[in-house]
């Protein structure tokens, strides 16, 4: 295969200013495809807003050989999203692929979380998904391709504490991604979720008052960012035209399939159900197969390859 598996193609990499943006955003350049690099240059919780990161980035895939424009809007925003798509059509001609990866962090406890930083939240990843992706989605239709890649996080695949609106973002993030996988196969468009294990910003200030938690910590710092950026690049790429619909995690040299919801058990009863019932038979004959409150941690307990 060659080493420039995605030359021609046009790229919108959103939060490609730091983390695993940039790494997504300079490998994708590298195998040949030029970039818009999106990057409002905000703080960890979406507040401000800095030029430069994204700039980096430009600048560093220029060096490299490659073609790159920055973009400092806002994914929640839908007009603007629309711009990127605009921006990618005139700076390069084309859009192909589209990666989903901007993301804020405000963690609180549940009973303590506010509307503003569940509505933020929930308005940069999971809203910031669709605005990007449908704006794309006219031109993927009438070229009849396209690549939508996004980020899910196993925060809300498996389970965390203190991150119910992140959780719930990016779980819908993954719902998001399965219809328009459905919707668009007709167009021979992908969409796929990945949910990527990567020290950063963002997750730097994850708590380490024990032993095991400072363990976790120095555990994650050897997952870089670039470990994740493959994963990306393979499924931009025309080989992966039969991958849809799916999710996916990277981890350090590790990278994993996930299953999706699908019945484990069932009863039926012919003379239905009612409440006692339920509690008699039906919950008993579950008890071994429930899902146990687990969070990303004891399920991806051992270190990383």
């Amino acid at each position: 295969m060659s080493e420039k598996m995605l030359a021609g193609k046009t790229a919108i990499v959103t939060g490609a200013g730091r983390g695993v943006g940039r790494e997504i955003a300079l490998l994708l350049a590298e195998k040949g495809a030029k970039i818009v690099v999106n990057d409002l240059g905000g703080g960890g919780g979406g507040e401000g807003k800095d030029a430069a990161p994204a700039n980096e980035v430009v600048d560093l895939i220029k060096k490299n050989g490659g073609d790159a424009v920055a973009n400092f809007d806002s994914v929640a925003s839908f007009k603007a999203a629309n711009g990127m798509i605009e921006q990618a059509m005139d700076e390069f001609g084309s859009i192909d692929i589209v990666v989903n990866n901007a993301g804020i962090l405000r963690d609180t406890i549940f009973h303590k979380m506010t509307e503003e930083d569940w509505d933020t939240v929930i308005s940069v990843h999971l809203k910031g998904s669709f605005n990007i992706s449908r704006a794309a989605a006219g031109q993927f239709r009438k070229q009849e391709s396209g690549r939508m890649i996004h980020m899910t996080s196993t925060s809300g695949l498996i389970g965390n504490f203190g991150q119910a609106n992140y959780a719930a973002a990016k779980m819908g993030i993954v719902g998001l991604s399965r219809s328009i996988a459905l919707d668009m196969a007709r167009y021979n468009v992908t969409s796929n979720a990945i949910g990527p294990f990567a020290w950063s910003r963002l997750i730097g200030t994850i708590p380490t008052k024990t032993e095991a938690e400072r363990e976790r910590v120095e555990r994650l710092k050897a997952m870089t960012p670039a470990k994740v950026a493959p994963l990306i690049v393979a499924l931009s790429s025309d080989a992966a035209q039969h991958v849809t619909g799916q999710i996916f995690v990277a981890r350090g040299n590790e990278v994993f399939l996930m299953s999706q919801p699908r019945p484990s058990r069932g009863m039926a009863r012919l003379e239905g159900w009612t409440p006692e019932a339920i509690l008699e038979h039906a919950i008993p004959a579950f008890e071994s197969d429930l899902v146990k409150l687990e969070r990303s941690a004891d399920v991806f307990s051992w270190n990383p390859v």
